[in-house]
């Protein structure tokens, strides 16, 4: 019998009164100095010798339920992985004290995606995340409840709605161009390529396992104004979305010199790569979601206000709509609850080096600030900690990754209940 009961449906909750100022802390830990701030009830979820984070704020971390939470572990912090380097996958039951169990183990993985580890849409109890083969890299499916695996021959980047397909990048390539992202262990065969026609976005059918490139790099860099282009420019492909209702998606594309500076398009396209659209050739696209399937929120630098978040629309021609210019004003990683009235955004370190994860009101243009995490300096380059807030399915709840006193990198659950009702 698995270890994880999932036929219980009760969603994780708090007895503290609403704003409340109180911080939970997990057993075994002592208080020490102050890692992070908030008016607002805090519970750190893990806890030390080991580390553990999530990763990016646009996956699914928590389960359908909101009880069980995804983590990954690691025993050492503060310098590149090397292929030797495995870290632990996990579920957090957040109604059993927390409880770790382990799904698996990966060797496929960087400091700031992870392993791409997320619980499939559309399912219950079945998990994903890409792992390395000594010739390619790949994904696993997991069923937590039955056990049952299936091996898919792509690592995946972003997965549909329906959890039934997922569209990739070739990460042999941004490892690479831009380290961090991709994983350490396999070279990339088009190296001395700066466009190769058989490296660039695949469609990843989740049901058989089997994939196919859609858009190669050198179609893409032939579509539409390609702010650098020439013998000293590498092009690659990252950040990749799937809209809400599963018919188009987003990818950036940068063009990278030799000495490291890059330039940026977003781009969208059909699932299976046909209609492909840019909606920002400025050169600057940093941080993304899907507002809904018609519309894009982005970090840019547009004529209208420079550097600020825009609402792109997915069209030939798009329209281009700054939001939230007061308060909004420097680049986070964005997302929206679920009833889509409220985002959530977060901040690179502060001259005191805290980070802070805020919500913004659309509808009236007021932010407030949910809490501020410290991260030490050397939580800086390849290695820093950026707190990627994620929300849990019923939009109540937000878990953050951040250094959490002499435990390193902890995930934190914060109660917003009390702001979004």
């Amino acid at each position: 019998m698995h270890p994880l009961n999932l036929s219980r449906r009760d969603v994780l909750k708090t007895s503290l009164a609403a704003g409340t100022a109180f911080a939970f802390w997990p057993l075994g830990s002592t208080l020490g100095a102050t890692s992070f701030q908030s008016d607002l009830p805090v519970e750190v979820v893990t806890k030390g010798p080991r580390h553990h984070w999530f990763g990016y704020y646009d996956k699914l971390q928590f389960d359908p339920t909101g009880r069980y939470l995804l983590s990954m572990e690691i025993d050492f912090e503060h310098r590149k992985p090397t292929p030797e380097d495995e870290i632990g996958l996990g579920v957090i039951d957040l109604q059993e004290g927390n409880k770790w169990t382990e799904l698996g183990r990966t060797t496929a993985w960087g400091w700031q995606q992870g392993c791409m580890l997320q619980w499939i849409p559309g399912t219950e109890t079945k998990v994903i995340w890409n792992v390395r083969h000594p010739d390619r890299y790949g994904a696993r499916i997991l069923d937590i409840a039955t056990g049952e695996t299936l091996e898919v021959d792509q690592p995946v980047y972003a997965l549909s709605p329906d959890g039934k397909s997922a569209v990739t990048a070739d990460f042999r390539r941004i490892n690479d161009v831009r380290p961090g992202y991709g994983y350490v262990g396999l070279p990339d065969p088009h190296v001395d390529d700066n466009a190769p026609a058989n490296s660039g976005i695949f469609h990843v059918d989740l049901v058989t396992g089997k994939s196919k490139l859609i858009i190669s790099l050198a179609e893409i860099v032939k579509h539409g104004e390609v702010p650098w282009d020439g013998p000293n420019v590498k092009h690659y492909v990252n950040h990749l979305l799937v809209n809400p209702n599963g018919t188009r998606f987003e990818f950036l594309h940068r063009s990278r010199l030799t000495d490291g500076k890059r330039k940026t398009r977003m781009l969208t396209a059909n699932l299976d790569g046909s209609n492909m659209r840019v909606l920002d050739a400025n050169g600057m696209t940093s941080h993304f979601i899907w507002r809904d399937p018609k519309h894009i929120l982005a970090w840019s630098n547009q004529p209208s206000h420079g550097n600020a978040f825009y609402v792109f629309s997915d069209e030939s021609q798009p329209k281009i709509e700054a939001i939230g210019t007061e308060v909004m004003k420097r680049d986070g990683h964005c997302t929206y609850l679920p009833n889509r009235d409220w985002i959530v955004n977060d901040t690179y370190p502060d001259a005191q080096r805290y980070q802070t994860v805020y919500l913004y009101h659309v509808p009236t243009g007021k932010r407030i600030d949910v809490a501020k995490f410290q991260a030490p300096k050397v939580y800086t380059g390849e290695w820093r900690c950026d707190t990627h807030p994620r929300h849990s399915p019923d939009g109540r709840y937000l878990v953050v990754d951040a250094p959490f006193e002499n435990q390193g990198r902890q995930l934190h659950v914060v109660d917003i209940s009390s702001i979004v009702g």
